[in-house]
């Protein structure tokens, strides 16, 4: 006998854990479920693993906010009416609500090849207009001298090269130029590539913590430990760096420190990866 379709309540705490169980359309023998085809549309196109995240996490919210109706049985009315949703009763700012608008046209266009239109009548989330607080040359002064090791680091090439904190700690050694005091920024925001300034003040400091990690590296290397992931582009015969040749240490990151092995000052734990 053939068990009716499980309703789900609406709510956050009812998404929470659950997967995607489409009632009205069950997916065919064999076929991918609604999730893995938008993960799988999203990595064709190179999306970054926290766009994927977060759209994801949307679609899921969009289909349980419906008691767990199918997409397909929906349209522009129920997008509007969750995207108000966001912005009435939860009080989203207006960037997350942009977020999960984004989320739902790449379901909808990427996904199911349905074109919604025009979509009106969603109440917005008011952005704010602030003016930006910049320090000055001393209160940046006084902010650095609480700060040693790793961190100090990480916060003057943040504030010499105008990196992101990702692009900082997922910098490589192979990516700074000495000799040009230049940074190649790989798979930035928007998976693009670009060049910045390493700051002149930052040379020998930096030269410095390499020589420190290389050492801890050669260690560790010999008991087995201290491997990094390469880039998703290069080949999986080579995916696992080693102790010897001259690349060794090329392909680590540049601001972080060997797994398990305890480093001075207040740079220790949180630059990990």
């Amino acid at each position: 006998m053939n068990r009716p379709p499980q309703v789900v309540p609406n709510g956050p705490s009812s998404a929470v854990g659950n997967g995607l169980v489409p009632a009205p359309h069950p997916p065919p023998p064999g076929g991918p479920r609604l999730l893995h085809r938008v993960r799988a549309a999203i990595r064709v196109r190179h999306y970054s693993s926290r766009t994927e995240d977060a759209y994801v996490h949307w679609i899921k919210r969009y289909i349980f906010f419906y008691n767990v109706r199918h997409p397909a049985d929906m349209g522009r009315d129920e997008i509007s009416g969750f995207l108000s949703h966001l912005a009435v009763n939860e009080r989203l700012s207006a960037s997350t609500q942009n977020q999960a608008f984004n989320a739902l046209l790449f379901l909808y266009k990427a996904v199911l090849d349905r074109d919604v239109g025009q979509i009106s009548g969603v109440v917005r989330a008011d952005r704010p207009r602030r003016l930006p607080v910049v320090l000055t040359h001393e209160e940046v002064g006084r902010l650095f001298a609480q700060l040693d090791g790793v961190v100090l680091l990480v916060c003057r090439l943040l504030y010499g090269s105008g990196l992101r904190l990702l692009e900082s700690l997922h910098t490589r050694v192979k990516d700074v130029d000495f000799q040009r005091l230049e940074i190649a920024v790989r798979d930035g925001k928007g998976g693009k590539d670009r060049v910045t300034v390493l700051p002149a003040t930052c040379k020998q400091e930096l030269l410095d913590h390499l020589e420190r990690v290389r050492h801890q590296h050669g260690r560790i290397s010999a008991g087995g430990l201290g491997a990094r992931p390469f880039p998703m582009r290069l080949p999986a015969s080579t995916a696992t760096p080693t102790a010897s040749g001259d690349g060794s240490t090329s392909f680590r990151r540049l601001l972080t420190t060997p797994i398990g092995v305890p480093v001075s000052g207040t740079a220790t734990t949180c630059m990990r990866r």
